[in-house]
């Protein structure tokens, strides 16, 4: 992807060296977090909700002490983050004003190790995540490392301008334009009154249509794309698929409990998104097949 000529986003908060094991309160998680975030697969969208409640303190707010300090980042992969974000704020201010909204942009905090969220304690194992609490898009950077080595992601996702990890940034931000046009409550609440499996068929839609949505946002940067860039983030959301991750976790797929989508339905909405670049065409709600 070409970006290095783009705008650098100012909604960056980089506490990168400054997280960690013990950064911030309730940082409490041991080995079997990797298994049980994992097997909540992949670019969740509120910790509390895919993460299972894990032991993570007060879920309600958190406080700092004090005005935190943050520096925009000064290394390559800190700034092509930057820089995607931007393009993402530019591309959805344009869409809003289209409909006579105003697009209000999320944070994008890049930590190490674990942070603290609005939606309690931020862990590397459970991949990136935005969090309507503070609408804040958290990403440990190691995370496309694991992407490549531990679940077959595409092997340039670890490379600086890596359009898979602009594809995950996406995805994460489609869930901020979710908690901006009221779609995430009005999901929270139909799962609060719903079965388990009634609800995890929600979060699939939900998903699906961050992944749409980061198509959508692609369609207008097609300039700054080859076919080959299209191919990472297409194995990208193959490799975070429902079916995906469960056929390496446990060795075989139950699709009752799939949350987020199998690889095929990841492909396909995002693949929506991009070919019209039309938020109307990402209601995943609707769609009576997936």
């Amino acid at each position: 992807m070409r970006w290095r000529d783009g705008r650098r986003s100012d909604n960056v908060e980089d506490v990168r060296g400054r997280s960690g094991p013990g950064f911030g309160r309730g940082a409490k998680f041991g080995a079997g977090t990797l298994i049980v975030v994992v097997a909540a697969y992949f670019l969740g969208v509120d910790p509390q909700l895919v993460m299972g409640l894990l032991d993570t303190g007060d879920l309600g707010g958190t406080t700092q002490v004090g005005p935190e300090q943050t520096a925009p980042p000064d290394d390559e992969a800190g700034q092509y983050a930057a820089t995607v974000l931007g393009f993402t704020e530019d591309v959805w201010t344009q869409l809003f004003a289209s409909s006579g909204e105003r697009y209000t942009p999320p944070r994008l905090r890049l930590f190490s190790g674990q942070d603290v969220s609005g939606c309690g304690t931020a862990d590397a194992a459970a991949g990136p995540f935005y969090c309507p609490a503070d609408q804040k898009v958290y990403v440990d950077l190691d995370f496309f490392r694991e992407l490549v080595q531990r679940f077959g992601g595409p092997g340039d996702a670890t490379e600086v301008g890596s359009f898979a990890q602009a594809y995950v940034i996406a995805h994460e931000v489609g869930h901020h334009v979710q908690t901006l046009t009221g779609i995430s409550d009005q999901v929270h609440r139909s799962q609060a009154r719903a079965t388990e499996q009634d609800g995890n068929a929600l979060q699939v839609r939900m998903e699906l249509q961050a992944d749409c949505y980061a198509g959508v946002w692609a369609h207008y940067e097609q300039d700054r794309l080859d076919t080959r860039d299209i191919d990472s983030a297409l194995a990208a959301a193959a490799a975070v698929g429902d079916d995906m991750i469960q056929k390496k976790m446990q060795g075989y797929v139950v699709p009752e409990s799939f949350t987020h989508g199998s690889a095929a339905q990841r492909q396909r909405w995002f693949r929506a998104g991009f070919a019209g670049g039309k938020p109307a065409d990402c209601d995943a709600f609707s769609a009576r097949s997936l």
